[in-house]
């Protein structure tokens, strides 16, 4: 069963940038083999996926944060960066990591408050 641990989240004015980081534990396959997700859930809203990547490196994005998120990994660590540029108001969530498609082990999140 893997654990994810997720930091990097702050508070940050509208039109800024950050990067977040998530590190993969107690993981009982290889973590390069994983295709992973970066997650958010706003106040009174689901939880959704924003933004994958496969074992390979292919990512997929939702359409609400294309062309400003961008994920990548480092399987030798197994960890995975969520790089955010450009961040609205609309981007203030908990952001989780996990697998794609979720397991039912989620970690504490990391908070983003974009400010206007």
């Amino acid at each position: 069963q893997v654990q994810f641990e997720e930091s990097g989240g702050a508070l940050v004015q509208a039109g800024g940038s950050l990067r977040l980081s998530c590190v993969a534990s107690a993981t009982s396959i290889s973590f390069s083999t994983m295709t992973v997700g970066w997650y958010r859930q706003a106040p009174g809203k689901r939880r959704e996926l924003v933004v994958s990547i496969s074992s390979g490196g292919g990512t997929n994005s939702a359409v609400a944060v294309k062309n400003r998120f961008a994920i990548s990994r480092d399987d030798a660590k197994k960890t995975v960066y969520l790089q955010m540029n450009s961040l609205k108001p609309e981007d203030t969530a908990v952001y989780y990591c996990n697998t794609a498609p979720s397991t039912l082990v989620w970690g504490q999140g990391t908070q983003v408050t974009v400010s206007t």
